[in-house]
Parts: structure tokens; C-alpha cells; sequence
């Protein structure tokens, strides 16, 4: 028998918030300043960093600074404070429709979390920059929950803050592996990849995506297609 879902956890930067480079410009501002990435070549340390994107950037550094703590927290200080200086440069777009998208799921009687490997104080900028506050029920970073994706503390945080009853009534969605296999590794009854970011669809299939999207806006619709809204929605 289907598990009807209860809350949806979201993505933020490739999946709801639109990305466009950001993140790699940070990164490129924040090797700049401290040098985290001389270790190696400038093109295998900008690979590593496409390839893990959506993990915590704590973790992503501490593996570009060869382990050494230190150097990676002040680099991830660096790459927040880039991050929040583009954001103030260029300011901050949802990805087309992402707002309405998550209204409809609301208004489908489901919760919405969205989750990011941000620090918050990134997080929470573009949460104001959008005018989200009111939007989702809660937004969640890896020091919220315990480890960074792909490990399924954040999927698995937001099942006990919003009280959801089981693992099996929770869809995740994202744009990137780290999504895709936190929200396997949670037991998450549905998990969805999208288009719109990091990773295309060889690599959502390829981590276990049950249904990779062209973008946010159509996973109400692949919800329902699955029987999984509440039946207060589908009445």
C-alpha cells in the first residue's frame, strides 16, 4: 500500500534557488584568499567541487586543504563571505516557478523544508533576498542536523522537527547526487532529481533517483501521477 506523503524536502541553490555560477564564483574568490586550493591543479580542484556539489563546504574544503582543519574552517569563512558578496553584487532569483511550486505543495497538504549545505548565515540571506521566511516551514544546514549530505541527517532533521510520522511519507528532491543519495540513505518514500543544476540525468538515475525532473515545478504533478498527495488533496 502507497505511504501518502507528509512533508517534502527541497534543495536550495540549483533546485529552488536559481545558482548560475555563484557558487563556483565563491569558490574562486575564496581559493583566492586563502589559498586552500594551491595544493593542486586549479581545474582538479574546480572538478571536485562541481562533482560535490550540495555536501556540506566544510567537508569539500577539508578535503581541498589535504585534512587540515583549520585551513578549511577559515576557507569556508572565505567561500560564505564571497557567497554573501555576489549575492549583494547580483542579487538573489528562485529558479522560474519555484515559489508558486512550493505554494502548490502547501496547499496540497504537505510541509515543505528546504535544506542546503550552507552555513546559515548564507542560508538566511537568501531566505530575506527571496522573501521566503513565510513560505516553507523551515530551512535546515548541516550544523542544524549533524553531518552534510550525502549522509541523511538533513532529510532525517527535518522528519523530527516537522513531526512527520515516517520516512516513507517523504519526498526529496535536488539537483545534485549528495540529494539524491541523502534522501535514499534517509529511506525517503520518494526521491526526486532536477534538471536545473549540478548534475544531469545519467547521474540522478545512476544514484538512485526514482524520477529525475526538468525542474521543481513539475513534482507536484509527479506526486500525484504516483498516488502519493495526502487524500485530502486528491478528493
Amino acid at each position: 500500500m502507497t505511504t501518502p506523503l507528509e512533508l517534502v524536502v527541497l534543495d536550495m541553490a540549483g533546485t529552488t534557488v536559481l545558482d548560475d555560477g555563484v557558487v563556483e564564483q565563491a569558490f574562486q574568490r575564496a581559493a583566492e584568499r586563502t589559498g586552500v586550493a594551491d595544493r593542486m591543479p586549479w581545474a582538479e580542484a574546480l572538478d571536485y567541487v562541481r562533482m560535490t556539489m550540495g555536501q556540506s563546504k566544510i567537508d569539500v574544503f577539508t578535503h581541498l586543504s589535504g585534512g587540515d582543519i583549520a585551513e578549511a574552517t577559515h576557507a569556508t569563512a572565505a567561500f560564505e563571505g564571497a557567497y554573501a558578496e555576489i549575492v549583494e553584487e547580483q542579487g538573489v532569483a528562485e529558479i522560474p516557478g519555484a515559489a508558486d511550486a512550493i505554494q502548490s505543495l502547501k496547499d496540497a497538504g504537505l510541509r515543505v523544508v528546504l535544506t542546503t549545505g550552507f552555513a546559515p548565515v548564507t542560508r538566511d540571506a537568501l531566505l530575506d533576498g527571496l522573501g521566503w521566511r513565510g513560505l516553507v516551514d523551515l530551512a535546515l544546514s548541516p550544523v542544524d542536523a549533524g553531518r552534510g549530505r550525502p549522509a541523511p541527517d538533513l532529510v532525517l532533521a527535518a522528519l523530527l522537527r516537522t513531526q512527520t510520522s515516517a520516512v516513507a511519507a517523504v519526498a526529496v528532491a535536488g539537483d545534485t547526487v549528495s540529494d539524491v543519495e541523502s534522501g535514499r540513505r534517509a529511506g525517503a518514500g520518494f526521491v526526486a532529481g532536477v534538471l536545473t543544476g549540478a548534475h544531469d540525468r545519467v547521474a540522478l538515475v545512476a544514484a538512485g533517483a526514482d524520477a529525475v525532473l526538468r525542474d521543481v515545478t513539475g513534482l507536484r504533478g509527479a506526486l500525484a501521477e504516483r498516488g502519493l498527495l495526502p487524500l485530502v488533496a486528491t478528493s
